[in-house]
């Protein structure tokens, strides 16, 4: 049923619960068996298939304590709405009253981060549970779904009906009355914006958006760093206004001046850390959300207008309409606008950019010259995996050195150890294009067996360690906070010293190539050179300032 449902690869850590289905993968070549050494790396690594390839990820782990390791994955791919199938092996239930070793009501743990959880009854039941499970995980609102199989399920043989369901066909246009209302909101518009989630990328609807955009001369903002998975605007275009900032009060000062908001593909709004009652949202604007979910459409803000339905058949059914409904007056003004916005984004850019040369010569190097001094060297074709919040603080698309929309994946659910995994994940979608994985050692710590899978199956990924020997955006949310010991620089836990992690000898202990590089130009060199590679994984251990600073 995997093989039919075009599924190529099992991520996994197998266990007793699971030998049954070893076994039978042991004599059929039709899915390859990705091993990982912890469930960490093995969910994100099916994470990252899944969001990289649009196509179901399928995890197995190893019954409760398996399903405990991988749970903070869990959490994440349900953040980020990602179709996994996710499948545990549980014990024979001929035990289950003598609440055996390993036994434990996994489903009841899983259904809070799935669509759907279900324990397999009987071996007749495995079809019907495969086909609702696919079904449901690929269908928007996409997420992960869960399967529990007990062993005397997996060691009974039966006829069963293996049909496969047909792929379910997305493209449901948002409803024709909601799309001319919203038309006309946007049309006699003052002074429009857009906000923009990951779920546009994952919709395949950027050139729909960017035909939006351009029509109403509006600047578009990525949802906040902290929920920023995807980019879903072209970083180099000339109305792209980069991210809203983190924290409510600043957002509503980005957004104040506007007067009517498009949101498109995300949740809005995700606050991180509470910093005041105001909103995040300005009460004045009026609001158009268009979404695959019914349930984020309104969640925490009213909507003027609400359009449910796929991102790309609404905005280009919105694009067309907003070319009947701009008089020759609302045209003018859209063109006036995309001029002073291509002038204000170029200044920022400017700016940015003479404050990063200002810092060139410090050592060791300050987080924007390493972020600087890569962006000069990225492919237009490369996939780039952000787990280094406070060194990356969206450089790259700040920079506009981001040429493709779809290669960019950052944390959504903030749950630790992703990047790593996320990006052999993503190289195994993607093999002909180049994959650069920037990792804080912190977060890197969380699934760092993954780089033994790294070179166990020859994924040519590149990763690169923002060493700080520091948990950065714990000190600089304690600083924000106003918090007392903070403000004298004192921090319990949050250093990474005394003694300090080795990358180099551990990447090498687990058969990746590595080596410490200090210098700018040498790192932009090396990492150049190790993208165009095809002989395997490489690591740069890059050491940082190690001030207190957060993400801006």
């Amino acid at each position: 049923m995997l093989d039919d449902a075009g599924v190529r690869y099992l991520f996994g850590n197998p266990g007793t619960t699971e030998l049954p289905l070893s076994d039978a993968l042991a004599s059929d070549s039709r899915i390859e068996y990705i091993l990982g050494l912890q469930e960490i790396p093995v969910m994100a690594m099916a994470d990252g298939y899944a969001m990289a390839s649009g196509k179901l990820g399928v995890v197995n782990l190893h019954i409760s304590c398996g399903l405990g390791n991988a749970m903070g994955m869990l959490y994440n791919a349900h953040r980020e709405g990602t179709p996994l199938l996710v499948t545990a092996g549980q014990q024979d239930r001929r035990l289950k009253f003598q609440e055996p070793i390993l036994y434990g009501d996994m489903v009841s743990v899983a259904r809070p981060w799935t669509k759907w959880a279900v324990e397999v009854a009987c071996p007749e039941d495995l079809p019907h549970a495969m086909r609702r499970a696919m079904q449901l995980a690929l269908t928007p609102p996409r997420g992960p779904v869960f399967l529990s199989l007990p062993m005397d399920v997996q060691m009974q043989e039966a006829e069963l009906d293996l049909t496969p369901s047909a792929p379910l066909a997305r493209g449901a246009v948002p409803p024709a009355g909601a799309l001319e209302q919203a038309s006309a909101v946007l049309a006699a518009a003052k002074n429009p914006a857009i906000l923009v989630g990951s779920r546009v990328q994952e919709a395949d609807a950027v050139n729909e958006l960017v035909a939006v955009a351009e029509r109403l001369g509006a600047p578009v903002f990525s949802e906040p760093g902290h929920s920023h998975g995807r980019l879903s605007f072209p970083a180099d275009h000339r109305l792209y206004a980069q991210t809203i900032p983190l924290w409510a009060p600043e957002i509503a000062e980005r957004l104040h001046e506007f007067d009517v908001l498009l949101i498109a593909g995300m949740d809005l709004i995700r606050e991180y850390i509470y910093r005041g009652p105001d909103p995040a949202i300005p009460r004045h604007l009026k609001l158009i959300h268009l979404d695959e979910s019914p349930a984020q459409i309104g969640k925490n803000y009213p909507v003027e207008i609400g359009l449910l339905g796929d991102a790309k058949a609404g905005l280009a059914e919105l694009a067309k309409l907003l070319s009947r409904d701009m008089d020759q007056q609302a045209v003018s003004l859209a063109a006036d606008r995309r001029t002073s916005r291509t002038a204000q984004h170029e200044e920022i850019r400017r700016k940015l950019r003479e404050s990063i040369a200002a810092k060139r010569d410090v050592r060791p190097m300050a987080g924007p010259v390493l972020m600087e001094s890569l962006s000069r060297v990225l492919p237009e074709d490369v996939a780039v995996i952000e787990e280094a919040v406070t060194t990356t603080n969206s450089m790259f698309q700040r920079l506009g050195a981001l040429k493709n929309t779809s290669g960019y994946f950052a944390h959504r659910g903030w749950a630790l150890g992703w990047g790593l995994g996320c990006a052999l994940g993503v190289k195994l979608a993607w093999p002909e294009r180049p994959v650069l994985a920037m990792l804080g050692e912190g977060a890197a710590m969380y699934g760092i067996q993954g780089l033994w899978s790294a070179a166990h199956h020859r994924l040519n990924v590149t990763f690169v360690i923002c060493n700080n020997a520091q948990y950065q955006i714990l000190k600089a949310g304690a600083a924000g906070l106003g918090l007392p010991a903070a403000k004298d620089g004192r921090f319990l836990g949050m250093d990474l010293t005394e003694p300090e992690i080795d990358m180099v000898a551990l990447a090498q202990s687990m058969g990746v190539a590595a080596e410490r590089v200090a210098e700018p130009e040498e790192l932009a060199e090396k990492v150049k050179a190790s993208l165009a590679a095809a002989d395997g994984p490489r690591l740069f251990d890059v050491p940082i300032q190690r001030g207190l600073s957060g993400p801006r």
